[in-house]
């Protein structure tokens, strides 16, 4: 199974209270897929990726957010927040996870 793919038996997880996520930041979440990178940007949106840039492997949890995108710390390659693309011309994907905020808590699809 491929990590963008989501099981019918996946289960939402309670990950933290939205505050707990810093604005522009992000919180790593371990899972037995390896380790899941959940963003806040500056409006509140929050979006997950697995926790690794797609060209050398850098924590993308250590990245840069602006708007909805995330730069990796190793090169500076811009990830999309919401469908893990590497923007043009850099090329290659972060695996996405559904994450949703209910009652100010976020919740992560494993």
């Amino acid at each position: 199974m491929k990590m963008n793919d989501v099981s019918t038996a996946a289960q939402w997880r309670k990950v933290c209270p939205l505050t707990d996520i810093p604005a522009l930041g992000a919180r790593v979440v371990k899972t037995a897929q390896g380790n899941v990178a959940v963003f806040r940007n500056d409006i509140d949106e929050v979006f997950a990726l697995h926790d690794q840039c797609p060209h050398k492997g850098g924590p993308l949890s250590q990245g840069i957010v602006f708007g909805r995108h995330v730069a990796c710390p190793l090169h500076n390659w811009n990830i999309g927040l919401q469908d893990g693309r590497a923007v043009a011309p850099d090329e290659g994907c972060a695996a996405t996870y559904p994450v949703k905020v209910e009652a100010g808590d976020v919740y992560l699809q494993i």
